[in-house]
């Protein structure tokens, strides 16, 4: 390790990674979101700028402080979210999608607080699939994340193919299981590369990113030799 902290890799890469929850306004006072710390993005933003890379952050609303060195976007809807990812993301390496993108939106922004004597019928349309519509992008390395409640491993593998991920990273979330917040929890990591099983037990979210980080420059360092 430098004197300044920084780790030494064999090479520099540009990472582009999204963190936290986004909200969908229903009202000007109410919104539909999800439980989302953004904990396991900032953790790999700050291991990868200690890893001498460059990196930009599209952050949902979280309360931690951002890590230095890091350029800081911050978003709140799944469709900001989108646009800035799309109007960035070719003058990077590799995307490490870890935010809790929500799926749906409210179909009609309320203009007035609903009240509640109100009857309210919430009608939803879908927001963008971002790494979805990323998955032609070349010499692009992805990197997604996904949170299930059963068929861990099935899920997985589908959204590793359908969204042509280079990596996916689950975890569960059971009556005892809890994926949110700080503590130890459990993962599984799957490689499109080589179709690895990884699973890993009880760690920090700021372990579990030294692990990605590590297996992501490993596929990056590979893509190099592939060209």
């Amino acid at each position: 390790m430098s004197v300044s902290g920084k780790i030494r890799t064999s090479k520099k890469h540009k990472i582009l990674i999204t963190a936290g929850p986004t909200v969908e306004p229903l009202d000007p006072i109410r919104y539909l979101s999800n439980y989302s710390t953004g904990e396991m993005g900032y953790a790999i933003s700050s291991e990868s700028v200690k890893r001498g890379h460059e990196v930009c952050l599209i952050s949902g609303p979280v309360k931690i402080k951002p890590p230095q060195a890091v350029r800081l976007v911050n978003i709140k809807t799944a469709e900001e979210m989108s646009k800035e990812v799309k109007k960035r993301v070719r003058k990077y390496d590799c995307i490490m999608m870890t935010a809790a993108v929500c799926d749906f939106r409210p179909q009609r922004l309320q203009k007035d607080k609903i009240k509640k004597n109100d009857f309210l019928e919430l009608k939803l349309e879908k927001n963008p699939d971002i790494l979805l519509e990323l998955r032609d992008y070349k010499n692009l390395v992805k990197v997604g994340f996904a949170l299930e409640t059963k068929n861990l491993i099935k899920n997985g593998r589908q959204k590793l193919k359908n969204k042509n991920l280079d990596i996916i990273v689950l975890n569960e979330k059971r009556k005892n299981k809890d994926p949110f917040g700080s503590g130890a929890k459990e993962y599984v990591m799957l490689t499109a590369r080589d179709n690895q099983i990884k699973r890993i037990k009880k760690i920090s979210k700021k372990e579990m990113a030294k692990i990605i980080l590590k297996e992501t420059e490993r596929i990056l360092e590979l893509q190099g030799t592939d060209e």
